[in-house]
């Protein structure tokens, strides 16, 4: 059963003192039968009070304030985990009777959300360019594997080519993105051939050099296999998730797992730097090496509008998220 000691350190560095900086955190992973938590320990700059609640999907959310001018926000999770592997899916029935299954529960309140891959110009492009791919006398396991895998080919690795808000569609023509945009086009795929899949958000614990999403949090998918149930999917990497990746939050799409988000008040400019750290039951390294910044994004001030109208609406409406 490996062992792993996380370490996710991220910090906010404003140009100037802001307030009321309220927060949502989902950085607590979800235990089951394949991953039980040791110890986890969140220490927060300021060391506001964290509250707690589960969400719509079952997720553990943590939510703090503080109200008091400061210049720099700093969150510090660190974790210790073990996980075991998975029962692979034995997928003994006839193709026909689990995509009957499928059919039967797309009305199914626990399945709906997870199936709509939602109206896009290119459903008939997509379509086309999996005639070739998937083929409705397999079973659905071959094909969310082959969906799986197609994205993995299809799409290079390049960071700074989109962002969180990138739709699907720009990502199929751009053929380029990050784990989430690999996460978000296998979704839809998926989604369009009826079988329901979720997003997921969490880290990836590397046993080999070469993996993608190390040193910072991953996204990978869940497909639902009829039968067996939810199966991880990381198109990323093209592989079948496994002992070696850790879920932190599972829903519709990012939206639903952003890991750190929140607002405040005060200036846009800031700095933000995240670094993901993972030990396989080994001791963590020094403090330096673990906080060395895998992810750095620098947001500047926006010009102050000169109508005074205009400069309250685009106060209002440019609340930043972190």
């Amino acid at each position: 059963m490996p062992s792993y000691k996380i370490k996710h350190l991220t910090r906010y560095a404003y140009a100037a003192p802001v307030i009321d900086c309220a927060n949502q955190l989902m950085i607590y992973p979800l235990e089951d039968d394949r991953l039980e938590v040791k110890s986890q320990t969140v220490t927060i700059s300021a060391n506001p009070e964290i509250a707690f609640f589960t969400d719509y999907f079952g997720n553990q959310v943590g939510v703090f304030t503080v109200i008091k001018p400061h210049s720099e926000l700093l969150i510090d999770s660190t974790l210790e985990i073990v996980t075991m592997p998975i029962l692979f899916p034995m997928d003994e029935e006839p193709a026909e009777q689990q995509w009957q299954h499928l059919a039967d529960i797309r009305y199914d309140a626990a399945f709906m959300d997870f199936l709509d891959p939602h109206t896009s110009l290119l459903h008939e492009e997509i379509r086309a360019a999996l005639q070739g791919v998937v083929n409705g006398n397999d079973k659905p396991l071959k094909n969310a594997l082959v969906l799986s895998e197609y994205v993995y080919a299809n799409l290079h690795y390049e960071q700074g080519v989109t962002n969180i808000e990138t739709p699907t569609e720009e990502i199929w023509r751009l053929k380029a993105g990050v784990c989430q945009d690999f996460a978000h086009l296998l979704l839809f795929l998926l989604r369009l051939i009826g079988i329901p899949a979720r997003y997921v958000s969490g880290y990836v614990c590397p046993k080999e050099e070469g993996v993608r999403g190390a040193g910072a949090t991953h996204a990978w998918v869940e497909a639902y296999i009829p039968f067996y149930g939810w199966l991880g999917l990381d198109p990323t990497n093209n592989c079948i998730v496994n002992d070696g990746h850790v879920r932190m939050a599972i829903g519709r799409q990012f939206a639903d797992c952003t890991p750190i988000k929140g607002t405040y008040k005060g200036t846009g400019a800031h700095t933000l730097t995240v670094s993901v750290h993972i030990e396989n039951g080994k001791p963590l390294k020094a403090a330096h090496d673990s906080e060395t910044p895998m992810y750095v994004r620098e947001a500047q001030e926006l010009v102050a509008p000169v109508n005074s109208y205009r400069k309250y609406i685009t106060w209002a409406q440019q609340q930043q998220q972190q």
